[in-house]
């Protein structure tokens, strides 16, 4: 008798470093995945390239968190020309929506002019965040996600962050390290902040973002984006 996959079984997974995926969209069946080589984005090396560093601060963007999770899921799963299959399947949906209602699951949303326009969404486990998937409607909107991703984890005090983006200053590392790393953040509770501290670079004043510029702290890198 097969047992059904929950949210709790899903953070489960996740604390012993797998997770699931589908083949395609339309594909009902899902299947574990325990890479050999992980790539992490080491928090406190966080790379931005300098034109996404001039475009974070022109703020074309009204950043919110968690205001359109299942959205967000959905533009992640809409394939494209780039990407004309996806493995976010509709039990993906439900199964990372009641990891969001459980307050497991986030996401950092770019709007403009009242339209969801890009982002990503992860899984929160003490401090390590799961980078699951992004996407954009507008050019550069999931990497100014991503840098207010970040600036919201050195917040909160996260330790291990999980996307594989190279210009970002991302690393690969062995399965063995990557779980030595996940045991030591596990250890840790960290905090999802919604909002930065103060205000200024960062929001256009929308209920659920804002905050002070994203960059601070954040290193400035001369790879192109």
């Amino acid at each position: 008798m097969l047992i059904p996959l929950t949210p709790e079984i899903l953070l489960r997974a996740y604390a012993a470093g797998i997770f699931p995926m589908a083949e395609t969209a339309d594909d009902p069946e899902l299947f574990w995945v325990d890479p050999k080589r992980r790539g992490i984005i080491p928090l406190d090396s966080f790379h931005v390239p300098r034109r996404l560093r001039r475009i974070v601060r022109q703020n074309p963007f009204t950043i919110r968190c968690d205001t359109a999770f299942e959205g967000v899921m959905r533009g992640c799963a809409e394939s494209s020309d780039k990407r004309p299959n996806t493995w976010i399947n509709d039990e993906i949906l439900e199964l990372y929506a009641g990891l969001f209602e459980r307050g497991a699951a986030h996401s950092v949303e770019c709007w403009h002019e009242g339209e969801l326009v890009g982002g990503l969404y992860g899984v929160s486990l003490g401090a390590a965040f799961f980078g699951e998937s992004m996407f954009s409607r507008v050019t550069d909107a999931s990497k100014v996600a991503l840098v207010h991703l970040v600036a919201r984890l050195r917040l909160g005090g996260y330790r291990l962050l999980t996307p594989h983006l190279a210009q970002f200053g991302a690393i690969e590392i062995s399965r063995a390290r990557y779980h030595r790393l996940l045991a030591e953040a596990l250890n840790y509770r960290a905090g999802f902040p919604r909002d930065l501290p103060g205000g200024g670079v960062g929001t256009a004043g929308a209920a659920g973002g804002g905050g002070s510029d994203p960059l601070a702290g954040l290193q400035a890198s001369r790879l192109t984006s």
